[in-house]
């Protein structure tokens, strides 16, 4: 469909024997929806919300070829007849959207991260390399197996092709098991797999041809590739582009990402933070483009459709994946082509409960939108209207304040966010300060405008009394006053400077050279004020009680900070438990060992204790309304819980 403010987003293109209505994808991901290797109801509702809102190609989380290839409890199989019906639901679902259904089939080779019975896996690579980041140490395939995975892909997307799925993507990215015949770090064989680049081809090419010959013309087959690895030991461009050229001719489309999961900062490219920059894996899809024949897909960090637009424009590829885009706004597709780009959700990259969640074994979600991954509980963007209208008035205007006044006002409530400063935004005006992580202040932004469209009233330096509730008489009222610095008590026997990290975060206090940063919660507070810091001048010692610094971050956020640390020349010492402090030492205590820990001639103390509740209000008008406590009015946490508790308090009304 051809559309004036993009020329090229929402035009069709022809892939292999499918036409694909725009050229929005929402690329494979993992989800931790399926529980038993199929398709379930969670997971087809899901995809629902990305082919209700526009998308015009979804391509689902990795299907499994081979019972080696159960790199997760939460994978999907495809090795069998009785997974069938999960895909055909899932095809003909989306199918009723115009939306086009691939199917990534995939096997990790040594790169498995766990099993459901929790006992370290048997992994398969083509030689005996040692895995770096989930420390397996694999056997060498023998050619027995590899006929027997080569057949697992054909197979696999047979069984795709009968259920209704329009195409079959062969990942080959991120390291996997192609990847790990490519690599000649990897494979180190001396039969015909390996060797030459042309043997370490060899189970590529016998993949792709043998999939196509089961599969026939009438079905999508593309390849799924990393253009860099982005780690020493890693393919590079012009190894996977002379790869990629070698297979094309029984290819109908390549997509290009970027990065492995063979290490930690190249696992960093599996779903990048806000600490990359939009769209820059584009440059290399284009590349690809000038040297193949066939359309072109890229991803990595394209959160807004004019991004999307612009790689399309500049001829960088023919298809644009906007995975997380789409996760934190399904509906982006359909208010992009209306022109109402002040109401898309963007997705700031904070990977807490998208990869976040996968990484803890938790199905998806969104922090901005925690109806994504619970359609089934939450409907499609949709909130039910109620029967028996309040007055609700909603105290503080954080994250969770503003989903709730959205959340209430479009059930029809009379809705009254009071707000007792002059900004908007609660703790998010805190975070948006840390070094590269300007985006979350997004989050804010988001959604107030969600509270806007749906016509509540926002009142700000407005401070809420028991004296305002008993005037205004509202039938509810929900806390969501957020939370201050938890200063704990400790021995403190000098004049050393101690603050908190919200004083450097608001610049209230001048923090002498030489500092260390106690970090109780292990989280991005710590470890932001201490790169704020060094970024500065100031020698910093970041003492974290735990077991790593960013211990409860998500781990390609953690290694994009922890990376930011060393180049500063932060000092990290974990197991640190604040003790105590005089003039000029901080006295630490070990919190494996007990023994004392000593950080001399030190100017300022940084506290990053936790925080504390902000519930007075709600013994003072417990007698007057109903009241809820919602984020961390309720106990102190993240973003994430507000969001979610403004959404389920509101909802529940």
């Amino acid at each position: 469909m051809s559309n004036a403010l993009f020329p090229n987003l929402f035009e069709p293109i022809q892939v292999g024997c499918k036409t694909i209505k725009n050229r929005i994808m929402s690329t494979g991901h993992d989800t931790s929806l399926s529980v038993d290797g199929s398709i379930n109801k969670e997971y087809v509702a899901y995809q629902e919300s990305r082919a209700r809102g526009g998308a015009g190609l979804v391509v689902l989380q990795v299907s499994a070829v081979h019972e080696s290839a159960r790199y997760s409890s939460h994978v999907l199989m495809a090795t069998d007849d009785k997974f069938l019906p999960g895909y055909q639901e899932m095809a003909e679902t989306c199918h009723k959207y115009g939306c086009t259904v691939f199917a990534q089939i995939f096997h990790p080779g040594r790169e498995i991260m766990e099993t459901a019975d929790g006992l370290e896996p048997v992994a398969y690579s083509a030689s005996a390399i040692p895995q770096e980041r989930f420390h397996v140490m694999p056997r060498p395939l023998t050619k027995d197996i590899i006929e027997e995975i080569v057949e697992g892909y054909a197979q696999s997307a047979l069984r795709l092709k009968k259920a209704g799925i329009d195409g079959a993507e062969i990942v080959a990215s991120h390291g996997y098991l192609p990847a790990q015949f490519l690599n000649p770090n990897i494979n180190k064989r001396d039969d015909e797999y390996g060797g030459s680049a042309e043997n370490r081809l060899r189970f590529l090419r016998d993949v792709i041809a043998r999939t196509r010959e089961v599969v026939g013309d009438d079905f999508v087959v593309g390849l799924r590739i990393s253009s860099r690895e982005m780690d020493d030991q890693g393919l590079d461009m012009q190894e996977t582009i002379a790869a990629c050229k070698e297979v094309s001719s029984q290819l109908d489309y390549v997509n290009v990402i970027a990065g492995t999961s063979a290490s930690l900062g190249g696992s960093v490219h599996i779903v990048p933070p806000m600490t990359v920059e939009n769209a820059y894996v584009a440059p290399d899809s284009k590349l690809f483009k000038e040297a193949l024949d066939i359309p072109v897909f890229v991803g990595g960090r394209i959160n807004q459709p004019q991004e999307a637009e612009t790689v399309l424009a500049k001829g960088e590829a023919d298809v644009v994946g906007m995975t997380r885009a789409l996760i934190c706004d399904p509906l982006m597709p359909t208010k992009a082509m209306e022109g109402r780009f002040d109401d898309i959700r963007a997705c700031i990259a904070c990977n807490q409960a998208c990869i976040g969640h996968f990484h803890r074994g938790l199905p998806i979600s969104c922090i901005q939108h925690p109806e994504t991954g619970r359609e089934l509980q939450f409907g499609f963007d949709e909130v039910p209207k109620t029967q028996n209208p309040k007055k609700v008035m909603i105290v503080g205007a954080g994250p969770g304040g503003l989903k709730a006044a959205s959340i209430a006002a479009l059930a029809g409530h009379d809705v009254t966010l009071h707000e007792a400063t002059s900004q908007i935004g609660g703790q998010v005006l805190l975070a948006q300060k840390l070094p590269q992580r300007e985006e979350f202040g997004g989050l804010a932004t988001n959604l107030l405008r969600e509270v806007e469209l749906a016509g509540a009233k926002v009142i700000k330096n407005s401070r809420v009394t028991r004296e305002m509730v008993a005037e205004e008489k509202p039938d509810a009222v929900i806390i969501a006053t957020g939370a201050r610095p938890y200063v704990p008590e400790f021995e403190n026997m000098g004049d050393m400077q101690v603050v908190t990290a919200w004083d450097v975060l608001n610049d209230t206090v001048k923090v002498g050279g030489n500092v260390v940063v106690a970090d109780w919660k292990c989280d991005w507070i710590g470890m932001g004020v201490s790169e704020l810091l060094a970024s500065k001048g100031h020698t910093v010692k970041l003492c974290a009680n735990g077991l790593f610094m960013g211990e409860r971050l998500q781990s390609y956020v953690r290694t994009e900070m922890v990376a930011a640390l060393h180049r500063l020349g932060v000092e990290t010492h974990p197991y640190m438990r604040l003790f105590g402090c005089d003039d000029d030492t901080v006295y630490m205590q070990h919190t494996a060992s007990n023994e004392a820990v000593l950080f001399e001639g030190i100017d300022t103390l940084v506290l990053s204790q936790g925080h504390l509740p902000n519930d007075d209000l709600k013994d003072q008008i417990a007698d007057l309304c109903e009241v809820h406590l919602i984020g961390d009015a309720l106990v102190a946490r993240t973003a994430e819980e507000a969001v979610f508790e403004g959404l389920k308090t509101a909802w529940a009304l």
